[in-house]
């Protein structure tokens, strides 16, 4: 049986969001060694062209997560993607939600960065039709990233 998800853009320092990130961070740490915060700033998905999606069931628990920002020209981030665990389908909705958005926001492709050790991370973007692309940004010449484009409907 599915869970009804409703994914809403929605403020990145409401309780819910901070309490999913805060998470996103342990389970981030635990993982890569790395918790990730260093390269989120919420200042970058409140401005134009960005926005914060909370995921949440029938009865409104917070369920996930993610953001997008500006990158460059017509390329948007994804950032701070997460699922509470033992849910099911929450990430596909929040990445669904994410790229809907972008397209919105007049987007060609997006992108992201995840750690090679994360290996659940990699196949998830995989499955979703993103491709590897060389590093960029501050993630260009990392020997622990991998980085993912997707082409958006344009």
């Amino acid at each position: 049986m599915t869970i009804p998800i409703d994914v809403r853009a929605e403020d990145p320092a409401g309780a819910d969001a901070l309490a999913l990130v805060a998470e996103l961070s342990a389970a981030l740490g635990a993982i890569t060694g790395d918790s990730g915060q260093a390269s989120f700033d919420v200042a970058d998905v409140r401005g134009p062209r960005a926005c914060f999606a909370l995921a949440r069931d029938a009865h409104g628990r917070a369920l996930g997560c993610g953001a997008l920002r500006p990158l460059e020209g017509d390329v948007a981030e994804v950032k701070r993607m997460f699922a509470r665990p033992g849910t099911r389908g929450v990430g596909s909705a929040v990445l669904r939600f994410l790229e809907v958005e972008a397209a919105r926001h007049g987007y060609l492709a997006v992108r992201l960065s995840t750690r090679l050790v994360n290996g659940r991370a990699v196949g998830f973007y995989e499955r979703h039709g993103y491709r590897r692309i060389p590093g960029y940004g501050r993630y260009a010449g990392s020997e622990v990233s991998v980085c993912f484009e997707k082409a958006l409907p344009g």
